[in-house]
């Protein structure tokens, strides 16, 4: 089985025959049996030759790059083998109709906020005074088609997430993480860390995700096509987030599995240590290899293969084959 490798040292990535090796600082060498690596995220300085790269190209590994402060600056992604003319055409006409750019750039919106309500429902059956932000989100669902342009429905898909995230100081049951709002550029306390570097990682594993499909990644809906490298993993992620990283936070804060000793201030924000970053890495892998019986086929799948049969639900979109419904979880 295939896995996810999270490098969080410095060093060196070299490759050495069939094989790729991490040279840490200190001389270590860790070599990696490459036909068990799908993708590879690096949290550390990591240098690398053309060899390395040409290797994981190779073998159609995507390398997943992050600063410091644990936000996603960029991939190397490998050479795109699976690529559709005649598929990249339908995304290019898709976008550049503004008619049906607006009406899938609303599914995704659709889909993130009623998943952001099955969160919601979840909490408010155990007990959890949520009843006026359910009402609001529901509110927002029957605004979505009545927005006439993608910056409106922006718009709105930012003030539903606003409502949302003023549910988590009721959600998490710990006084050691208050949230009070949402703040990014520098997270502001714990929870703002844990949703922007969750946020990151549902990025790039989308981003894995679509280039396993016959989709272009820079082409996207909701998220404008412009001077940004990639797109597409950002308007499918919405649908994500919340059934995947905020259902990590919950259970990593509620269980006490993360701790305060588990950030650091600097500067003049919060980041998570290597000690956060690695029990908030196993969480997400644990949320994306849990299995759910699928409601077409009743077979069992992972989450992390929902998100490929997101992308293939949009491939046969954008041919016409079936139109496309976001999923939403029954959780």
């Amino acid at each position: 089985m295939s896995r996810r490798l999270y490098i969080f040292k410095s060093g060196r990535l070299s490759r050495k025959q069939n094989t790729i090796f991490i040279e840490q600082e200190d001389g270590t060498k860790n070599y990696i049996p490459i036909e068990n690596v799908s993708e590879i995220h690096c949290f550390g300085n990591l240098d690398f030759n053309k060899d390395a790269l040409e290797f994981l190209t190779q073998n159609g590994i995507p390398l997943h790059l992050y600063n410091h402060y644990e936000y996603y600056i960029g991939t190397y992604y490998p050479r795109e083998h699976l690529e559709s003319g005649e598929l990249i055409l339908q995304q290019v006409e898709y976008y550049k109709d503004d008619i049906k750019r607006l009406d899938l750039a609303k599914r995704f919106v659709q889909g993130s906020i009623e998943n952001m309500l099955a969160i919601i429902s979840y909490y408010k059956n155990r007990g959890k005074d949520l009843f006026e932000i359910e009402t609001e989100l529901k509110e927002f669902l029957l605004k979505i088609y009545k927005v006439e342009n993608v910056e409106a429905l922006m718009g709105l898909e930012g003030n539903s997430r606003n409502a949302y995230y003023s549910t988590f100081d009721k959600i998490i049951e710990n006084k050691d993480f208050p949230f009070l709002n949402r703040t990014r550029q520098p997270p502001s306390n714990e929870v703002n860390a844990l949703i922007s570097f969750g946020n990151s990682i549902i990025y790039s594993t989308v981003l894995s995700e679509i280039y396993k499909t016959h989709l272009d990644p820079r082409i996207g809906y909701l998220h404008t096509t412009n001077f940004r490298r990639f797109s597409l993993n950002l308007d499918v992620a919405e649908i994500f987030k919340p059934i995947i990283v905020d259902r990590s936070i919950f259970s990593l804060i509620n269980k006490k599995i993360i701790t305060k000793n588990d950030f650091s201030p600097h500067l003049q924000g919060i980041y998570m240590n290597e000690g956060g970053k690695k029990k908030f890495v196993e969480e997400i892998e644990n949320q994306l290899s849990t299995t759910i019986s699928h409601l077409k086929t009743k077979k069992k799948v992972s989450y992390k293969y929902l998100i490929r049969l997101e992308l293939y639900k949009l491939e046969k979109h954008f041919l016409g084959d079936k139109e496309y419904t976001p999923y939403i979880s029954k959780w």
